[in-house]
């Protein structure tokens, strides 16, 4: 029987009731991952491995499954391994035994979530397994239970305390289940080289689906590029940055290559009673930082972010073919 006696924690801050609260279920949480951790470095490793390489070649998908707590835990996990590149989906434990069990083919992994291994829901799924052999891998904390007993392989988790001080809802368990989930889907991610191009392909909405777009899905083209050639005057250049509503104008050369750029700063910098008569030549700062219009826009927030500017020029082939500007990031919500 779970202890219920509350987890008492010592300690001399002057936080708020609640806050102690908190700190006290992230250290209860983090203990039970850290025993996760180690086991992973003693005999579970070996089941992590075999349950990553039953995963890798399997023809069809992985089917995972779970009940309360941990059929929430489950869908999460489905969720994370589809878009990583394996593909997942999750059958509600009780909803397979009418009629979701047509769900799974015999080029499927079941993964069954179960923190006793004992619920008997679980049952249909088991005896659905082993009567048309899919393998199936159990995550539990038992593996001396029935689930444990007809699993394939079995990813016994450590026993940890509940964050709860009852140690009765299922918080440090859950936040196990979800790590090694997790886990499980980075391991197959890496094992076959899923590159952020094909994360793009799985995930065109929101922030993360901007940040996976390129370069030239954000650049400014064209005539709204602000563009001088060396040798003109900065009086002509200031009206050309005005015009185009950057703070900036790149100098290119008669190739069309970006040889400077000279931006709100250099003027700032530069500023001298006959700072309009003078050439760019004299205020640009030279070599500016290009990126190439393949480049994924998360790299390019790392470039700006790097670099401490709101700018870059953007090159093929040593030309000048774009301009990309951090508002222009900022709107599209990327940055």
């Amino acid at each position: 029987m779970p202890s219920s006696k509350p987890l008492m924690t010592s300690s001399s801050s002057s936080a708020p009731p609640s806050v102690e609260s908190a700190l006290r279920t992230l250290e209860t949480e983090s203990g039970g991952i850290n025993a996760l951790a180690a086991a992973l470095r003693g005999p579970l490793g070996e089941a992590f491995a075999k349950a990553v390489d039953l995963i890798r070649n399997a023809k069809g998908r992985v089917i995972v499954t779970g009940l309360g707590k941990s059929g929430h835990m489950a869908r999460k996990i489905a969720a994370t391994l589809a878009s990583t590149g394996t593909p997942a989906f999750f059958v509600h434990t009780a909803e397979a035994a009418h009629g979701d069990l047509g769900m799974i083919t015999t080029d499927d992994v079941i993964m069954a979530l179960s923190w006793s291994g004992e619920q008997p829901e679980m049952k249909t799924l088991v005896n659905y397994s082993a009567r048309f052999a899919i393998p199936m891998i159990a995550v539990t904390s038992n593996a001396a239970s029935s689930l444990g007993q007809a699993a394939d392989i079995v990813i016994e988790l450590p026993k940890a305390r509940e964050a709860c001080p009852h140690n009765l809802a299922p918080t440090t368990s859950t936040m196990m289940q979800v790590a090694i989930g997790d886990a499980i889907a980075i391991a197959l991610l890496e094992g076959r080289g899923f590159t952020a191009l094909e994360f793009a392909h799985f995930h065109p909405g929101g922030k993360l689906g901007a940040m996976l777009k390129f370069v030239r899905d954000y650049m400014r083209t064209g005539s709204e590029i602000p563009v001088k050639p060396l040798g003109t005057k900065m009086s002509d250049a200031v009206m050309e940055m005005s015009a185009k509503g950057l703070g900036c104008v790149c100098i290119v050369n008669d190739a069309n290559e970006a040889v400077g750029i000279i931006t709100d700063g250099d003027l700032r910098r530069h500023m001298r009673p006959d700072l309009l008569t003078v050439s760019v030549d004299d205020i640009m700062t030279k070599q500016p930082k290009t990126v190439p219009p393949s480049m994924l826009a998360s790299e390019m927030i790392e470039v700006l972010n790097a670099r401490k500017i709101t700018t870059l020029v953007v090159t093929e082939a040593d030309k000048v073919v774009g301009i990309v500007h951090l508002h222009d990031l900022l709107r599209a919500g990327v940055a």
